[in-house]
């Protein structure tokens, strides 16, 4: 554990300045600031179609949602799988790193915690944010009823569908990003991969699941609830959270020996 602890900070203290880790925080503020915007400056007009508390809060939610989950999400993932190896590809540091007295297994681990903690991070920050902004256009706009319902629930469940089924898409970057140094090959097939999986999951191909790139838009789908329940209360682990999961495994542990090889290259 201390070992991986040690390769935690190192990958923090390497990737601190970096766009990958700064687009994790300034992502979420520049999306909500404007919808949060978007929602002051049109009051007046949402305001005419009188919605529900609870209608309100998943339009609001929903708006953010879209943006991030279908398009900004999958290409943020893929970005940010490249530039936490590229530091080792551009330093040509990969040998140097593997002789330090560390454990191998706790230094890969750790470029990959590290990922999927920058991720945790902004889908986070995304959560808190929408929650934040909606009561202050509360106070800036009395006439809404957001304090009317609390969308806790929405927010948590919306937000870790997407986290989880992010891990699918950034393992499978992961290992491109440690076969090629290069920009365009890991950054080629992750766009094509995302436009595909949005492609098939919005006509709705039967074995979209099984495309690491629909994830994200499948989850977004809302699971179909109980008569007279809560329209936005449904189940995190859906078909497509478990199938990430057994993908970002699986090619977690590839990874790993990939990583290893290239170590004694």
């Amino acid at each position: 554990m201390r070992t991986l602890y040690i390769s935690l900070i190192s990958e923090f203290y390497k990737s601190r300045k970096t766009l990958a880790f700064w687009a994790a925080i300034l992502l979420p503020v520049i999306i909500c600031g404007l919808i949060t915007f978007g929602f002051y400056s049109s009051s007046e007009k949402i305001l005419n179609l009188h919605y529900p508390p609870m209608l309100l809060w998943g339009n609001y939610i929903g708006a953010s949602l879209n943006v991030m989950g279908l398009l900004i999400l999958p290409f943020y993932v893929i970005f940010m799988a490249f530039s936490v190896n590229n530091i080792e590809h551009k330093n040509d540091t990969w040998k140097m790193l593997f002789t330090q007295p560390l454990n191998k297994f706790s230094i890969y681990a750790a470029k990959y915690l590290y990922a999927v903690f920058l991720i945790l991070i902004c889908l986070f920050l995304f959560a808190f944010l929408t929650f934040a902004f909606g009561y202050l256009l509360q106070v800036l706009v009395p006439k809404y009823n957001f304090d009317q319902y609390n969308p806790t629930n929405i927010l948590f469940s919306s937000y870790a569908k997407l986290f989880l089924s992010s891990l699918g898409i950034l393992s499978l970057q992961f290992i491109l990003s440690l076969l090629w140094a290069d920009f365009l090959k890991p950054m080629g097939i992750g766009f094509v991969g995302t436009i595909m999986g949005i492609i098939t999951a919005n006509v709705g191909w039967k074995y979209a699941y099984l495309i690491p790139y629909s994830l994200p838009t499948l989850a977004l789908r809302i699971t179909k609830v109980k008569k007279g329940a809560d329209p936005l209360n449904f189940p995190v682990f859906t078909q497509e959270i478990w199938t990430s999961l057994i993908y970002a495994g699986i090619l977690f542990i590839i990874g790993y020996f990939i990583v290893t090889k290239k170590s004694i290259k």
